[in-house]
């Protein structure tokens, strides 16, 4: 993975000018911003990108791999830093995954609506930002809100106004751990679209969801594409096997064969369905009269038959890793799958784990988040889209100064804009309170693009 030339730069004023190039070095003693970044002890400058309005750096800070023990190695966790004024109001965005192989300068909806810098910071275990070797009990909620206070300790100092959290989806579930652990880091988070299985087998939510989303007919039809898909099993399969030859997919590291890799990706079809489409998108389901070429071909446009294999999984590995110690996942029925189903125990986050990283679930870390939240959290805004299955189990704010908005219509992609306008004009409103911003001082707008802090799960959520 091309990440450019690091900068070692050591605090020391002297080690730092032998480290830099003499062009750098003679930008870091008249650029007091690059100075201040590079005085922060375990800061590393890897790039950095001017552009009208802003500066965005890409760094790494260096973090102990096990926070209960420091002393028992590190690694670089990478950061992004984009820098309008260090007046303005901070953004720190948590995705919950990793950050792109060479990241660009865009911004969240927060940073655009306050007109602020921005933090990103890649999760622990997501590539490259893993300790060598890796100990995959250090994966868990508190090791990662643990990063997040090391870095907002460490960066404060340069940026010692009002600090919002945000994210989206698991980077949602993420803002929301950081804050139950170091309620005092940030003054307020927006966490979009973010799932809270407080009890993993608990989850008729989700088929309650299934049963009343879209349209009856619609429903109907979604249903069907997933009998007939499996209906059809012995000639859409060694479609799957031609494709993975075709492409170099494999099997065995994770998923286990061509034939259960096929009947996870049928399962997760009206889930992605819903997760990325809209009801507009209903008029073009296939019906039980579609030949096998349309059937397969609106399932991998949907879904992906390329997801469930060796090669998609693994960067996602650390994702399925802590839904299945930690976060929980959806334990859907299939009732009308029944007699249908090969493996009826498949649809499970350890199915998309290689061997050795399978773990038995603890339901208590976030049995605390929840009863956290809705008890003791204070100034945490929710925004959920109506026809997005990841909201079907929602976080329930406490009444301490935090609010919940749904985006009517909307799927996985719901965000602030997305609201009627009236709680458009609520949640910007509550939100520029937090960070003590009026709409004037929220208008130093620049030209970027705007970061939903999504993948797609044609490359996940």
């Amino acid at each position: 993975m091309v990440r450019g030339v690091r900068l070692r730069i050591a605090a020391a004023a002297g080690a730092l000018l032998m480290a830099l190039s003499p062009a750098t070095a003679a930008r870091a003693a008249d650029d007091p911003l690059l100075d201040q970044l590079t005085g922060v002890p375990g800061l590393t400058v890897v790039s950095e990108t001017q552009g009208t309005g802003y500066r965005f750096f890409v760094l790494t800070f260096r973090q102990p791999a096990d926070h209960r023990h420091p002393g028992q190695g590190t690694f670089e966790q990478r950061v992004t830093l984009l820098h309008r004024s260090q007046t303005q109001p901070m953004v720190l965005s948590t995705n919950g995954y990793g950050l792109a192989a060479s990241p660009r300068p865009t911004q969240t909806e927060p940073t655009a609506l306050l007109g602020a810098n921005q933090v990103s910071v890649e999760h622990r275990f997501f590539t490259p930002s893993r300790p060598a070797p890796a100990d995959w009990s250090d994966l868990n909620i508190w090791q990662e809100a643990t990063d997040e206070h090391r870095i907002v300790s460490a960066v404060k100092s340069l940026y010692p106004t009002r600090w919002i959290q945000t994210g989206g989806s698991k980077g949602g579930m993420t803002s929301v751990y950081h804050r139950r652990f170091y309620p005092d880091d940030v003054d307020g988070v927006v966490a979009y679209v973010a799932p809270d299985d407080k009890i993993n087998p608990e989850d008729r939510a989700y088929d309650r969801f299934f049963a009343t989303v879209g349209t009856p007919q619609c429903r109907a039809d979604l249903d069907e594409v997933q009998r007939q898909a499996l209906l059809r099993r012995d000639r859409l399969v060694p479609r799957v096997e031609a494709a993975a030859a075709e492409n170099g997919w494999t099997f065995s590291r994770t998923i286990g064969t061509a034939d259960r890799s096929f009947e996870m990706t049928v399962l997760d079809t009206v889930w992605a369905f819903w997760q990325y489409s809209l009801l507009a998108d209903c008029a073009g389901v296939p019906k039980s009269t579609a030949t096998d070429d349309e059937l397969y071909d609106w399932i991998d446009s949907v879904a992906g038959w390329s997801f469930y294999t060796d090669q998609s999984l693994e960067y996602y590995w650390p994702y399925y890793y802590q839904a299945a110690s930690q976060l929980g996942w959806p334990s859907l029925k299939f009732e009308h799958l029944r007699k249908l189903r090969a493996y009826p125990g498949l649809y499970t986050a350890n199915a998309s784990l290689p061997k050795e990283l399978r773990r038995p679930h603890n339901p208590l870390p976030m049995i605390d988040v929840d009863l956290w939240v809705r008890t003791q959290s204070s100034r945490m805004l929710f925004i959920y889209g109506e026809n997005d299955p990841w909201g079907a189990e929602r976080f329930t704010p406490s009444k301490r100064d935090s609010a919940l908005f749904v985006a009517p219509g909307a799927n996985h992609g719901a965000n602030i804009a997305r609201l009627t306008p009236a709680d458009n004009a609520a949640a910007t409103a509550l939100l520029r309170r937090w960070a003590g911003v009026t709409p004037a001082l929220a208008s130093n707008a620049v030209d970027l693009p705007l970061d939903d802090q999504l993948g797609d799960r044609r490359r996940l959520s």
